[in-house]
């Protein structure tokens, strides 16, 4: 398909994935992350701790020799979505509407410790810009936030540390509940 088309059609799988099929769990939507070794680090954090899906802004990412070189075939075992940052907001609604709870990676008030969040079978994380973090209309949409407990003096993680972190903590909860 061509780069146009795939940007008409917002939030559908256009990438068959050569692994089995992964029953409902975590979604990660990256539409918002930019940086193709950001991408590519979460494919790979992803598919190795059972992730059901990433979703990033433009599958075309994912052809890149700089995604290819980090994901280490990754993007062949995952599912890969495409959301354009446009079309966001009603991916969300829909992952909604499917019962997933959504969940912001994100220093706001009132988050909670990811290590103590109270995870749910089906969850949406949802990931941020690299310096902006999530846009302010997509924050109002989320059912909670989490966010990572920092001591240092930088406060501020990569954002593909920091999913890794969300993710590994999703994937310890899903063990502990048999998911």
């Amino acid at each position: 398909q061509n780069l146009l088309q795939a940007r008409a059609e917002p939030a559908q799988r256009r990438h068959a994935c050569v692994g089995p099929p992964r029953r409902g769990g975590l979604v990660v939507v990256a539409s918002l992350v930019e940086k193709i070794p950001n991408l590519a680090g979460l494919a790979r954090t992803c598919e190795v701790l059972g992730a059901e899906r990433l979703v990033v802004a433009d599958l075309a990412v994912t052809k890149h020799r700089d995604f290819t070189s980090v994901s280490v075939t990754a993007e062949k075992w995952l599912r890969v979505d495409a959301c354009p940052i446009a079309g966001l907001a009603a991916y969300l609604a829909r992952l909604r509407r499917e019962g997933y709870a959504l969940v912001g990676l994100e220093q706001t008030r009132g988050a909670e410790d990811v290590e103590t969040h109270g995870w749910e079978k089906k969850t949406a994380l949802v990931l941020g810009r690299e310096r902006e973090g999530v846009d302010a209309h997509i924050l109002g949409m989320l059912d909670a936030c989490v966010v990572i407990q920092q001591r240092g003096m930088i406060r501020s993680l990569n954002v593909h540390v920091s999913a890794s972190i969300a993710v590994a903590r999703y994937a310890a909860a899903a063990a502990r509940n048999g998911w």
